[in-house]
């Protein structure tokens, strides 16, 4: 069996373990698959490729196939209460959780407004339902105490800045360029990176020197990995974006990309056609063409390159299995540059 379909099983069976009850808890249930379905299971990924580089030649345990299903779900939770925050209803090119649920509402004879309603009522629970999931799975995994606590630690450290990166998104704090790249860093490095990557070398019981440099590593690949969201958000097409091209651009989002527009001489004019960005496409196209003027998306790729290679330099500390899997991983993120 393959990893991924490893991963799908545990996945299945840790929401089939919630005692969900009647046709409200099916219908629960079964968005909860739906949001934890498709993707390339990155998340688990860097568990199980972490224990393995530094757990060589010990016994797989059958706790890390639910603790790497355990990243995947709070991804999932994350997506649908960020859909929720930013009012999209399409993720990956098809209906979410929030759309699905209004959709369904509107068909049996709701109103607009009251199917909006009802699609971020059950998004909202969904999303609860599938962070309980993911920490209860996490927090008991079958392991010895000293190797509990530390998963403990950084799936608290994942909640906890990431809640506070997407408050700073939400608010637009991100206003010049370090607090935009702090943003960056709290929205996605801890809980994408820095968490999964720690706790497979947990369960792996790496050492604390070791486990130290891999959070230096996993920070700069997980800067790097939103520098290309924020890319993909401004400048990536429909297939790439998983929604329409030019999404960020349109709900005014002050990503490292605009704060580095910010710095530039041609700033007023990126701010007037920022400012319009909303109207429609045209104004989206026009807000595309001043980023670039301005030399912000060029720069941008330069720091996310910048990133990786200090990823690249660091993991060498570290065994080979990490060294491959950062340099697979930084050419995945270099190919999704648009």
């Amino acid at each position: 069996m393959s990893d991924h379909d490893r991963v799908d099983e545990e996945i299945s069976r840790i929401i089939d373990e919630l005692p969900l009850p009647g046709a409200s808890g099916h219908a629960l249930r079964e968005q909860m698959r739906a949001a934890t379905t498709g993707g390339k299971r990155f998340r688990p990924r860097l568990v199980l490729e972490s224990f393995r580089a530094f757990a060589t030649s010990s016994p797989v345990p059958d706790s890390l196939w639910r603790v790497a299903a355990g990243y995947e779900i709070l991804h999932a939770a994350f997506v649908v209460h960020d859909d929720i925050i930013d009012q999209d209803t399409h993720r990956r090119g098809r209906l979410n959780v929030r759309g699905d649920l209004a959709r369904q509402a509107q068909t049996a004879g709701e109103d607009e407004a009251a199917s909006t309603r009802i699609g971020d009522a059950g998004a909202l629970l969904v999303g609860d339902l599938l962070l309980y999931a993911a920490s209860r799975t996490i927090l008991t995994a079958d392991a010895e105490a000293p190797v509990r606590a530390r998963l403990a630690a950084h799936l608290d450290a994942a909640l906890a800045v990431s809640a506070a990166g997407e408050w700073e998104d939400a608010t637009r704090a991100g206003a010049d360029r370090d607090a935009a790249l702090g943003m960056t860093a709290n929205k996605t490095a801890v809980y994408s990176f820095t968490a999964p990557l720690c706790a497979g070398a947990a369960l792996a019981s790496a050492d604390e020197d070791a486990e130290q440099t891999l959070r230096a590593v996993a920070h700069e690949l997980g800067v790097a990995f939103q520098l290309a969201d924020d890319l993909i958000g401004a400048f990536g097409t429909d297939a790439q974006a998983g929604r329409e091209s030019g999404a960020d651009l349109r709900e005014g989002k002050r990503t490292p990309l605009v704060a580095l527009a910010q710095e530039s001489a041609e700033w007023p004019d990126v701010e007037g056609a920022l400012a319009l960005a909303n109207t429609g496409p045209v104004a989206v196209r026009r807000a595309q063409r001043m980023l670039e003027r301005s030399g912000a998306r060029d720069r941008t790729v330069v720091l996310l390159r910048g990133h990786l290679e200090r990823a690249r330099s660091q993991a060498a500390e570290l065994p080979v299995g990490i060294v491959m899997l950062v340099e697979d991983v930084a050419s995945e993120i270099e190919g999704r540059v648009p």
